[in-house]
Formats: structure tokens, sequence, C-alpha cells
């Protein structure tokens, strides 16, 4: 069993890497990234959403691993990556800085999967390359259930967690997470008989680093305004590939907007699975996998 906190001097416990993983560090705008990497080969590049990190791609990395390089980032402050402290995190300053960690591990070309949060932040990246980063390209998009304009959800929550009210209340609830982390992540399944052994251990454990509800509190602060800028940016990349995977039974960001974002991409496939919630990757990853693999190994 894990141990709860860490002291200063006192590295916080990890979820064991699988075989084959290396754990790396990059140094982006003055802010220590970690990233996890496996494999050789084509790179593709993997997004957590929030208040994951890593960690929510365990079951996937092995299965891209043996044709691919893959990078699993903890982007500036989730997971182990610094708590980068009072930077912009805006929807767009995420995605460019990302693109300087892409490029600052000497990336110029990958696929990109996203997810929940990560999937958006994927999607304005990907625009990015389309204007102010052209040195980068994104071959492949794939966008895991990933915040859009088009899903109503969060729409008026996010924007009162910013508020000084909201922030307010959250924190004063946020002692009592660890007591009800079991709760919130069976939401996130559409069984919770099929949330993994190690799942509740593992998100607790960047818990032990401060400042991890401060960095989502400081994301949802510009959401609603974020969201404009995306339906706006999604117009500059219709024309990659791309792959929409969602849960049918997704709560966080409803299914019903999949028809509408894949609307806005020239070649597209949707998946769509049964009785799955917000993790497909975590609550049926080989059907997951199955579907990422073959879309990244598909020649257009």
């Amino acid at each position: 069993m894990p141990p709860a906190s860490a002291t200063a001097t006192q590295e916080p416990w990890k979820p064991p890497l699988g075989d084959g993983v290396e754990e790396c560090w990059a140094q982006v705008e003055g802010v220590r990234v970690r990233y996890l990497r496996a494999g050789s080969g084509p790179p593709v590049v993997l997004l957590h959403g929030l208040l994951g990190y890593s960690f929510s791609w365990r079951f996937t990395i092995p299965a891209l691993a043996s044709r691919h390089t893959v990078i699993a980032v903890d982007l500036p402050g989730a997971g182990f990556s610094e708590r980068a402290g009072a930077i912009d995190h805006s929807l767009r300053a995420t995605a460019r800085r990302f693109l300087h960690f892409a490029e600052t591990i000497g990336l110029t070309s990958f696929d990109l999967v996203g997810t929940s949060h990560g999937g958006a932040v994927a999607m304005m990246a990907a625009a990015e390359c389309e204007s102010g980063h052209p040195q980068l390209k994104v071959n492949r998009l794939v966008l895991v259930a990933p915040v859009n304009p088009f899903s109503p959800h969060g729409k008026r929550l996010a924007p009162f967690l910013g508020s000084r009210a909201g922030s307010a209340m959250f924190r004063a609830v946020v002692p009592a997470f660890p007591l009800t982390q079991k709760f919130w992540l069976a939401r996130m399944f559409g069984d919770a008989r099929r949330i993994p052994a190690d799942s509740l251990a593992g998100y607790r454990a960047p818990l032990a680093i401060p400042g991890l509800f401060e960095h989502g509190l400081s994301v949802v602060r510009t959401w609603n305004e974020d969201l404009r800028e995306l339906e706006s940016a999604i117009s500059k990349i219709g024309h990659i590939p791309t792959l929409l995977l969602w849960g049918e039974k997704d709560g966080a960001v409803f299914a019903s907007s999949a028809g509408q974002l894949a609307g806005c991409f020239r070649n597209v496939k949707t998946v769509i699975f049964p009785a799955v919630g917000h993790l497909p990757y975590e609550e049926c990853p080989q059907e997951f996998n199955r579907e990422l693999v073959g879309f990244l190994e598909r020649s257009d």
C-alpha cells in the first residue's frame, strides 16, 4: 500500500512502470515536466485528461510500443510534473506549452492521442501547428471523449468552480477528497465493477505533491472562453485523419456530441463503446487498443 503523503525530503510513491517504459524529464518554460517513453518507431504522443496523468495510459502504452515510440506526458501542474504556479492554463496556452515540450524532446511530426480535456488540448495543438508552429505536424488525431463545444456538460459548473465563491467552496471540501475518491472514480465508469484494481492508488499518488487541485481550478477558470476559441480552431484541422472514441455511458462529456464533432472532420471514424463510461482505455482496454492500433496502422 503506497504512503498517503510524502515529506519534502522523500520522493512520493509512484505507480510502477511497465516493462520497457522509461521515466524521463524535460524543462519546458521553466517547469520540470515528467513523461514516460517506450518502444521505437513513428512517435505517438498521449495526453491525459483533467486531474489525470500518464498513469491513465498504462494499458495503452504496451499495445503501441511494439511499433511506435510512445510518449505519455504529465502536463505541467499535473501528475508528477512540477506544479506550475501562476502560469496561464487557458486551452491555447496549454496547447502551446505542449508544443514547446514536443520541440524540446526533438519531435517534428507525430500522431496525437488526447482524452477529455487532453482531447481539447490535442485539437488546439493541432490547430496551432497549422499557423504558429508550422515546423511541427500532427499526422493523425485520436480524440477520446474530448471536451468539445458541442457537449453542454460543464458549461455552467466549470465557470462556477473557477469563480471566487466556487473556488473557496471547492478548497473547503478538498481535505475530504481522498475519502470520497472511490465514489468519484466510480462515476467515470459505465460499470464500477470494471474499475482496475490499481486505479484508486494510482490516481491518488500525485496528491502527495501539493497544488494539483489549484492546477485544476486554474484550468476551469477559462472554460467557456476556451470552448469558443476551440470551436473556431477546429475549422483549421478538418483535413487531419481523426478517430473519435467514446463510451456510451459517458457522464462527463456526452457521447451525443460525437456526431456534431465528427462533422467537423472530412476523414473521420467514430466508435462508441456500449455500456462504457468516460475512461474506455481503462474500462475496456482490449477493445480500445484494437480500435486505436488499427487506426494508427492504416494507410490513407
